[in-house]
């Protein structure tokens, strides 16, 4: 089974293959999927759609366990702030075998889907009307 490390959570979750709820934020089983399916909030505007970088993270071991970046996501990542050689986006990088990533601990995106960023601390949600 899988381990996925957010080093700078100081978490490690475990899951196994096919055995994940999908709920169509990113590819199944991405990085973006692993962590929401686990109560970790990795932000993602777009909704995991490779059209914004807010789900950038930073491969620290396990390359050679996430599927290739195709073309999209290589165009997309250029963008991020931070750039790295091992960044990738959350959303498109699938987990194959075990890694450990980081998440930045900056963002651009300071309104997540949740009403609170993760970077913001308790940000406290707009009222919807």
């Amino acid at each position: 089974m899988p381990k996925v490390t957010f080093t700078n959570l100081d978490k490690t979750v475990e899951f196994e293959h096919g055995k994940l709820p999908y709920e169509k934020h990113g590819k199944p089983e991405s990085i973006l999927d692993v962590a929401l399916n686990f109560g970790i909030q990795l932000e993602h505007a777009c909704g995991g759609s490779c059209a914004c970088t807010t789900c950038h993270v930073i491969v620290q071991s396990g390359d050679d366990n996430l599927s290739e970046p195709e073309d999209d996501e290589l165009d997309r990542v250029e963008l991020a702030p931070g750039l790295t050689r091992h960044s990738r986006l959350g959303c498109q990088a699938v987990v194959k075998g075990d890694v450990s990533i980081e998440i930045p601990s900056w963002n651009r995106n300071y309104v997540s889907e949740g009403g609170g960023s993760m970077n913001l601390g308790d940000a406290i949600p707009v009222a919807k009307k």
